[in-house]
């Protein structure tokens, strides 16, 4: 008979799903991400259900040091408009946070990005992107070609659904097996797409949609404070029901 202790496959799928998170900090530049690792990441992505079968997608993975150093020197362009839309999502301590169960903790940002009128900073010489890179042991860039949608579907919403059900399986993979994942969307930002296309000789026709950073996490994962809504703040049995109503 079976364990009745033993965990079935939809806890461990839900555990899975609960303890995943964005790994923000440093690798562990010692530790490579094995080939079993990665090839059970990129099977997972393979299997992701996309829009009419379409498969939408391209993957470049970059674990070349000298590739990955140059990567890293490639200079992401200041937005303002991200930082004003940024700060109005911020929460400035754990009780509000936990209290509108969206968002994220001001002081996971740098003191100059918790003001309302924060601008990009142009002083000095402008960021690159090594300080990110220099302990990263593998790099995923997704690009989404936007010729295969499905039929009768313009603006393709469903072709980017499908790029995030491609990041999902990915992702919990990733966590499954101990891989620590963060996804970048500055990877098809202003002043690093068109040096990213460049040096990978990317076409044309393809976009960069985001990009994979996967690696071991160096030392143990600084506290973090993680909310979601409580399922009856999203759902609605039969009809939808106006936030405030009783």
């Amino acid at each position: 008979m079976p364990d009745a202790r033993a965990p079935d496959a939809a806890t461990c799928l839900g555990e899975i799903i609960r303890n995943r998170r964005s790994e923000r900090g440093p690798y562990d530049a010692s530790q490579a991400v094995e080939a079993a690792d990665l090839d059970a990441i990129l099977e997972a992505g393979r299997w992701a259900p996309t829009a009419h079968n379409m498969q939408n997608y391209e993957i470049v993975v970059i674990d070349d040091p000298s590739t990955l150093a140059a990567v890293g020197r490639l200079q992401p362009g200041g937005s303002g408009d991200f930082l004003k839309e940024n700060y109005a999502q911020l929460s400035f301590s754990e009780e509000e946070l936990i209290r509108k169960g969206t968002g994220l903790l001001a002081t996971m940002f740098p003191p100059s990005w918790r003001t309302p009128d924060a601008e990009p900073d142009t002083s000095g010489e402008p960021a690159t992107l090594e300080a990110t890179m220099r302990s990263c042991p593998v790099v995923l860039i997704v690009l989404y070609d936007p010729r295969r949608r499905a039929p009768a579907s313009e603006g393709d919403v469903l072709g980017i659904m499908s790029l995030g059900c491609l990041m999902q399986n990915m992702w919990l993979m990733a966590q499954a097996r101990g891989i620590g994942m963060q996804i970048m969307s500055v990877f098809g930002g202003d002043g690093v797409e068109d040096g990213l296309r460049s040096l990978l000789s990317i076409p044309s026709h393809l976009q960069i949609a985001f990009a994979c950073r996967l690696g071991h996490r160096a030392g143990e994962p600084r506290p973090q404070l993680r909310v979601r809504r409580p399922v009856d703040r999203f759902v609605h049995l039969n009809v939808y029901a106006h936030p405030g109503a009783s």
